[in-house]
């Protein structure tokens, strides 16, 4: 999932906000050693965090249906995730920076969520919308600051953007329909021949290779037996 929120980030980036431009878009962590390398505008996004939204963990199963009704699988709800981006514009004078943000800063606000033919994978098969923020005051206590201290870079102008997106849950598969019933074999010592009774569905077709001869089905749609009790 996180590297399908990337391809998607980058196919918004560089097909839509930066479209006509020569600037690069890369991941990479912005310490003082990738600063040092870079040869071209860069607009750099920096995956700094990755948490669970609990408040919108869902429990209890989904069930899926084929197009004729038949249930085929069921899933867990998936649960969402924020992941967070340090966005950075990186180029030779500090007032090119400010107007690539600026032109970061108007492509995104135009989006509450990626659009979505920029989805691949999992997240586009799910149909659910992957929610983008930029720019909000930050939910928890801390400072970006201490991020650029982290990787060892110098403090510069960003945009903090948050990427709600979710992740597919475990699917069980269905078995195969229900179209027969179970079959009993009576025997009375009265008898020389064993008798054998097909419980079938009703309206299910018949099995070309029941038994003939003795065999005697009965339609039995809402068959139920109590414990110790007869079939009724």
């Amino acid at each position: 999932m996180i590297d399908e929120v990337d391809t998607a980030l980058q196919g918004l980036l560089t097909g839509e906000t930066l479209a006509g431009t020569d600037i690069q878009v890369a991941f990479d962590a912005p310490t003082k050693d990738w600063a040092a390398r870079r040869t071209a505008p860069t607009v750099n996004l920096f995956l700094y965090d990755i948490q669970e939204d609990t408040e919108l963990r869902q429990h209890g199963t989904m069930a899926e249906y084929d197009a004729e009704g038949v249930l085929v699988a069921e899933h867990e709800p998936p649960r969402y995730f924020a992941l967070s981006y340090l966005v950075t514009a990186w180029t030779n004078r500090a007032q090119d920076e400010h107007r690539i943000l600026s032109i970061l800063l108007a492509g995104l606000v135009r989006h509450d969520a990626v659009p979505p033919d920029r989805l691949g994978g999992t997240l586009a098969s799910m149909e659910i919308p992957v929610r983008l923020s930029v720019a909000m005051p930050p939910a928890r206590d801390r400072g970006l600051a201490d991020i650029w201290t982290a990787v060892g870079g110098n403090l510069k102008p960003s945009l903090d953007l948050v990427v709600l997106a979710p992740l597919a849950a475990s699917v069980i598969r269905a078995g195969a329909v229900v179209t027969d019933g179970m079959r009993l074999r009576l025997h009375d010592n009265d008898s020389p021949a064993d008798e054998t009774r097909r419980l079938r569905i009703a309206g299910a077709a018949a099995d070309p290779a029941a038994p003939l001869g003795a065999e005697r089905e009965r339609e039995l749609p809402t068959a139920r037996r109590r414990r110790g009790g007869p079939l009724r």
